[in-house]
């Protein structure tokens, strides 16, 4: 029996393989950044052969660095960018057009119209999926591919194409592709494509019918913790077993042992995503978010889960280094935005992508405010961190509101994870902006760890739940220091600032 689960996280910026422990702490990792590919504005893309190249180098780095082989691992799991499309041959295994990120925006045009031909509008299909109708999510995506390159529909209605999100991608791929590779996804990713009904967790011909997808092209859908097949004999993994699939918000969650209803976390990385535990039972939000599939082990039901999806939280550091050249690295951010004792009146609303909840307003595009003479660079990095904090307390509220409503309790801690929890100036702000306590665990990388945890359960490597909460131990603590007026006057200018942000795409303008 092996001493370590492996985990591929296959991001939106990067892939990454991870080596962990029976307890849960992080041995070796592989890293590989991947081309962001925006051919126009709105555009979001990259290039799915580079994902599957960047994951098997990655795994070869991560193996090397802990000194192990294939032997050592007990079981690998997968988790993923959600939402995010790729669709290739079945035959030759090349993707016909490159993945379109769930960043991408293009197919709003498909979304309004499906909105305009029911009552309902964009809660059409929302009592069956948990979603509104919006780009973000998988469907409108293949039914563009289909649409738009040449020869797709009729290869798909021929069953020589394939969907998949990520995940599906690199599993395919890992069990030999061309060569009996499996073509399946885990419940948590389905649930994002907005093809899948909640209660039945099966592909929904109303669906199906409505985006125009055969369903041909469709993976299966399993559980997030059983084995899928095994790694091909052509994989430095081979011969191991394939057993954990979650979608990366869901699988942070899962890594912090957020396992019960009322349990939550808030993961930082490219976007922000708060996830709120309803377990078995599914709530509908009527305050913009998103219902969702949290977890489901083999056999057990499925739980279930609140979310309130933030398009762009890290991505806006990247924003203010690689397009405006405000920083030459992420880390300076904190450093330049401490350089100033407040916002000097600035807010930075950054709808880059429209905004997501509790608004869902895709007419909005970002929106620097409050410039006058006095400002300067570190009001603008000051504005960029607090606008993450901002965006979380709007989504909290939301949360709050929806489980009042189903007289739950409102939360009271908040777990978080993701790349940008590193900076204490941002948790201390989102501390005194939420009024809660912010909790950093010990291990952050939370989103791999909740990928190994779900295929070390499918083998036994794990016992349960239990042991797997065990394992997790507190890092860091912040609680709200700000005066309270304070923090109404700055809540008061960020709402200001986002309804600037609004009301800004017209039908000749992108």
């Amino acid at each position: 029996m092996g001493n370590y689960i492996l985990a591929i996280d296959q991001g939106t910026t990067s892939t990454r393989a991870i080596v962990f422990d029976r307890g849960g702490r992080l041995i070796a990792t592989g890293q590989r950044e991947h081309t962001q590919h925006m051919p126009q504005a709105g555009w979001v893309e990259h290039n799915a052969t580079e994902i599957w190249k960047h994951t098997q180098e990655v795994i070869g780095t991560a193996l090397g660095r802990a000194k192990l082989n294939e032997s050592d691992i007990e079981a690998v799991g997968i988790t993923n960018q959600r939402e995010t499309t790729v669709v290739w041959n079945r035959e030759t295994g090349e993707p016909i057009y490159n993945a379109i990120v769930w960043q991408d925006t293009r197919t709003q045009s498909i979304v309004d119209q499906l909105a305009a031909e029911s009552e309902l509008g964009a809660e059409r299909f929302k009592a069956k999926t948990g979603l509104p109708l919006a780009s973000y999510f998988s469907a409108s995506k293949i039914a563009w591919i289909l649409e738009n390159v040449e020869g797709a529909r009729e290869e798909a209605e021929a069953g020589k194409l394939a969907f998949g999100t990520t995940d599906t991608w690199v599993l395919w791929n890992l069990t030999g592709g061309v060569n009996g590779g499996i073509h399946t996804t885990d419940v948590t990713n389905a649930s994002r494509t907005m093809l899948m009904d909640l209660k039945t967790l099966t592909w929904d011909d109303e669906l199906l019918g409505a985006f125009g997808v055969p369903r041909s092209m469709l993976p299966e859908i399993r559980s997030s913790s059983e084995v899928y097949g095994t790694a091909h004999e052509t994989s430095l993994l081979r011969g191991t077993p394939i057993a954990g699939i979650l979608g990366d918000q869901q699988a942070a969650t899962f890594g912090q042992a957020a396992f019960n209803a009322g349990d939550s976390k808030n993961t930082y990385g490219t976007g922000c995503f708060l996830i709120f535990q309803t377990g078995e039972d599914i709530v509908h939000s009527a305050n913009g978010l998103l219902t969702t599939v949290s977890y489901k082990l083999g056999d057990e039901p499925a739980h279930y889960a609140l979310e309130g999806s933030i398009a762009v939280a890290g991505s806006l550091v990247q924003w203010l280094r690689d397009q405006i050249g405000l920083i030459a690295s992420a880390t300076e951010v904190e450093k330049l935005a401490a350089s100033v004792d407040d916002n000097g009146g600035v807010y930075l609303v950054p709808a880059f992508s429209g905004l997501f909840a509790p608004y869902w307003r895709p007419d909005a595009r970002g929106a620097l405010v409050g410039l006058t003479r006095y400002s300067n660079r570190g009001h603008i990095a000051r504005a960029a961190l607090e606008a993450v904090a901002y965006q979380t307390r709007d989504v909290l509220d939301a949360v709050n509101a929806d489980v009042a409503a189903a007289n739950g309790a409102p939360l009271t801690e908040l777990r978080v994870d993701g790349g940008m929890v590193a900076n204490d100036t941002l948790m201390q702000f989102q501390a005194d902006m939420l009024n809660t306590s912010v909790v950093r665990p010990a291990v952050t990388e939370t989103t791999a760890l909740g990928a190994a945890y779900a295929a070390g359960l499918a083998v036994g490597f794990w016992s349960g739940l239990d042991e797997l909460r065990e394992n997790w131990r507190e890092d860091q603590r912040w609680e709200p220091s700000i005066n309270p007026g304070e923090r109404d006057r700055l809540l008061r200018q960020w709402h200001k600032a986002v309804t600037k942000s609004m009301d800004w795409v017209d039908d000749d303008v992108r």
